[in-house]
């Protein structure tokens, strides 16, 4: 029997609040992906649980729904070059930042997987609340793990097309053995994170 997920609606009754979550961090190429999203206090659906504890069917089954029931909801791409230049921590927060300033309405409160965010726009320190396992706790945060991954892997599938011997349909650009012996056969591309250093591809590093 399957187990049921709690997820909280809210860290605030009646307040407008957007969960914010990202997808990508941890791949040699492609965009991080950000997303931000504002649900309905009574919105519930089974299926909704931490993107990462979901099946491919799952996620891609939620995420219309999601994207039709939400009040708002905003995905951002923040590109391999500019994970390079900010560091991918940091990319990740502006990408959930930029998700937030295309939300309409414009959220009172900001819940934040993980535990690193900053202020900025309207948004002040007060105004947001970073949460370890957000995206196992609370129901926005959830719906924008969704929507971060299944994006992603939609751009992915479609940059796969362009540079199909690096597998990325499947691997989705993660350091995978296959993955790796790509790099060392044919080389990096302008899409890889040259910021991102894998102890297996030392050796390929100097070649550059």
């Amino acid at each position: 029997m399957r187990k049921e997920i709690h997820l909280r609606p809210w860290l605030a009754e009646g307040r407008l609040e957007a969960g914010c979550d990202e997808a990508g961090r941890g791949p040699l190429a492609g965009p991080v992906y950000a997303a931000a999203v504002i649900l309905p206090p009574d919105f519930h659906h089974p299926l909704l649980n931490d993107s990462k504890q979901m099946t491919e069917k799952a996620r891609e089954t939620l995420r219309p729904i999601i994207e039709r029931e939400a009040v708002a909801w905003a995905v951002e791409a923040v590109s391999a070059a500019e994970i390079d230049e900010l560091n991918i921590l940091w990319a990740s927060v502006t990408g959930m930042q930029r998700a937030v300033l295309r939300l309409d309405p414009a959220p009172d409160f900001l819940l934040v997987d993980g535990n690193k965010f900053r202020p900025f726009g309207r948004y002040g320190s007060r105004d947001y609340k970073t949460v370890v396992h957000g995206d196992a706790t609370f129901a926005s945060i959830a719906a924008a793990s969704v929507l971060a991954k299944t994006w992603r892997d939609e751009c992915m599938r479609s940059l796969a097309k362009d540079y199909p011997q690096y597998g990325w349909d499947r691997n989705m650009g993660y350091p995978t053995a296959e993955h790796i012996e790509a790099i060392r056969r044919y080389g990096y591309t302008p899409l890889h994170r040259t910021s991102f250093h894998v102890k297996e591809l030392e050796d390929t590093l100097f070649n550059l």
